[in-house]
């Protein structure tokens, strides 16, 4: 028997390996709208956060307002690019095949987004959980435990029952925040040195270097994990 009822998995960094194609393109259209960005100083800046905390943060930086073409532009490039590149995070599509736990997804992207690798990676179908987005669910986006406090509201489930699979630290705070079990995943393309401690710093409960580690966590016997 599982040691918890639920496993909330984040999206992007943990179900589709598309940290590195998102924050690419932020930074291309950043730069041409006049806030010259590195891909490495997209991720620093951006990573785990929707849209809407982003641009405060972005226009604090720009000295002004952001173009209205720039979101649109961003959302645009990730979907075309994502059509012929989005791979899911290496071990993503075994793991969930091994678990028997009730899930669900709980992230700060847009639903459509998550829908496009979803069926890209040919889990439409088969992923039987809800898709909760900060986008669309909550008032406030992590690093506030809203969404993922909200998601385990709808599906019945005591927070301290619920696993989350984060891979940012403004996730991970967030699933801390909400009183549940969080694992800090370091399997997608994004992690770079130093990244481990960032999440361990956040409040990870536990920090795993892939899925083959995490399928490991949850097959020990409960009271070896707390």
């Amino acid at each position: 028997m599982s040691a918890y009822d639920l496993i909330i998995f984040d999206y992007d960094g943990v179900v589709a390996d598309s940290e590195l194609l998102s924050n690419r393109v932020l930074a291309e259209v950043l730069t041409e709208a006049g806030l010259p960005t590195t891909l490495d100083e997209s991720i620093a800046a951006y990573l785990g956060r929707r849209w809407l905390d982003c641009v405060p943060l972005i226009e604090g930086r720009l000295g002004g307002r952001i173009p209205e073409h720039v979101h649109g532009d961003w959302s645009r490039r990730c979907h075309e690019r994502a059509a012929a590149d989005l791979t899911p995070v290496p071990g993503f599509v075994d793991f969930l095949a091994s678990r028997t736990e009730r899930r669900c997804i709980a992230s700060s992207s847009p639903v459509a987004w998550i829908e496009l690798g979803l069926k890209r990676f040919g889990l439409a179908e088969t992923f039987d959980g809800p898709i909760f987005s900060a986008a669309v669910h909550v008032t406030r986006g992590k690093p506030y435990p809203d969404l993922f406090l909200h998601a385990a509201d709808t599906m019945g489930v005591d927070p301290a029952r619920a696993l989350v699979i984060e891979d940012t630290p403004t996730g991970v705070r967030a699933g801390v925040a909400a009183g549940m079990t969080v694992i800090g995943l370091l399997a997608a393309g994004h992690v770079r040195d130093g990244h481990a401690e960032e999440l361990a710093a956040a409040g990870a409960h536990h920090v795993l270097p892939d899925y083959a580690a995490t399928a490991a966590f949850l097959n020990t016997p409960p009271d070896e994990t707390r």
